[in-house]
């Protein structure tokens, strides 16, 4: 055990230090002398209250069986006051049995007991005062002892009740403080229990983040390994021709737009459907248009030649600026076969891409990496699942914790009120 000491007003005042499992067996042997006798007392009343209104149920048991033995004579004397009588002792037992003698005897308990009992009384009470005098002059020595019985109820009740008021008041602190030390334990070892799901939840997290990292490795290792790796770099070629594509049409893009607004909207651009189709994935994908034309890229020859031909009929209608490098471009790509060389490339990487495409190594390789992906993506729920579980049990351990500091404060503040002594729980 040990102690501090603080300087309140002009003196020392010793300040004792103990640990929470220590508090309670000191505080009992402090305050034995006053709490033990307190509520030993306490129990004792409370038997006697229950003794009490047992004997107050079985009295009217006995006022419904005799009353009911009356009502089966047929007596039209008696008949209608046995049938009160009957009536009111099941309403008396009714009551009674809904009203509970506190089997741990505490403060609050005795007092909301008798604070029940007083309204089941009081209720009684008035019952005997309206139907007593209705039912005389039968059933006189029952109705008597009931009464009897009754009363004693009711001193019972009123001795109860000051002694609450006037005794066990005093020691309703200490009582209350015997109860945060149970609480105060109880947090503790669920602090406990929540430390160890914290470390379970972080070592879970900590493996399922290892699993992921080697999962996306091994998938960039697919990405990059054989086939697929060849595949990627000519994924990366084709994009770097997809805007060699773009940059050799690029004078003619609006002369495309206004070719294709007027076949959309039947000016007479002269354009076949086959061709109406190429020109669109022209707008839409140069490079995957151009690929895929035949030696020659015949379509795009024909469509240039309408272009142009819309041109100089006032078709198309464009800037002066515009229209001359449009032509200018039709003049390459028709008469000194500009794009020749671009278009072999772009054929190339296709025909390269489409083989790798569909080979048994790319096909296995494809559908690895599908696994992996399917079984990263499971571990990145499974990673927000144990996320959302660790903040969680670090939000109740942090309430828990700030419960212990409450608890443990006001344990102190409740001995110094109720015994003048200083203690800091560790």
């Amino acid at each position: 055990m040990a102690y501090a000491y603080f300087l309140v007003g002009n003196s020392l005042t010793e300040v004792v230090k103990f640990s929470s499992k220590e508090i309670k067996g000191w505080l009992e042997k402090e305050t034995s002398s006053i709490f033990v006798p307190v509520h030993a007392k306490a129990e004792k009343l409370l038997g006697e209250m229950r003794k009490a209104l047992e004997s107050l149920s079985d009295t009217s048991k006995m006022l419904l069986d005799n009353s009911a033995k009356e009502i089966e004579k047929r007596n039209m004397k008696t008949y209608g006051r046995a049938r009160a009588l009957n009536k009111l002792a099941r309403m008396f037992i009714e009551r009674l049995r809904q009203t509970k003698v506190p089997e741990k005897v505490s403060y609050d308990s005795v007092r909301e007991f008798i604070q029940e009992t007083q309204r089941t009384l009081a209720v009684t009470e008035v019952d005997i005062r309206n139907w007593f005098p209705k039912i005389s002059p039968f059933f006189i020595f029952d109705r008597r002892k009931f009464q009897i019985v009754f009363e004693k109820s009711k001193e019972l009740l009123k001795m109860l009740n000051d002694f609450l008021t006037r005794e066990y008041v005093k020691t309703k602190t200490l009582e209350e403080t015997f109860q945060l030390i149970d609480k105060l334990h109880a947090f503790e070892s669920q602090l406990v229990n929540l430390s160890e799901r914290k470390l379970k939840t972080e070592t879970e997290r900590a493996l399922v983040e290892k699993e992921i990292a080697e999962t996306q490795q091994k998938m960039a290792d697919l990405k990059t390994r054989g086939g697929v790796g060849q595949l990627s770099q000519i994924d990366t070629e084709i994009k770097a021709l997809n805007v060699d594509v773009k940059h050799g049409l690029q004078h003619l893009q609006k002369p495309f737009i206004k070719l294709q607004s007027l076949t959309l909207h039947g000016g007479g651009s002269g354009l076949t459907p086959e061709e109406v189709k190429k020109l669109n994935q022209y707008l839409e994908n140069p490079f995957e248009a151009f690929a895929t034309e035949d030696s020659g890229y015949p379509l795009l020859r024909q469509i240039l030649q309408k272009l142009d031909r819309g041109m100089s009929e006032g078709k198309l209608k464009l800037k002066s600026d515009k229209t001359r490098k449009a032509k200018q471009a039709i003049e390459n790509i028709l008469n000194r076969n500009s794009l020749d060389g671009l278009y072999q490339k772009c054929v190339d990487a296709m025909t390269r891409k489409i083989q790798l495409s569909t080979s048994l190594e790319v096909a296995e390789t494809k559908s690895g990496l599908s696994k992996l992906q399917e079984h990263f993506e499971n571990l990145e729920r499974r990673s927000k699942s144990v996320e959302s579980e660790e903040n969680a049990i670090e939000q109740a351990y942090n309430e828990t914790l700030e419960k212990i500091h409450n608890h443990k404060n006001q344990i102190g503040k409740n001995i110094f009120e109720f015994m003048g002594k200083r203690v800091h729980i560790e």
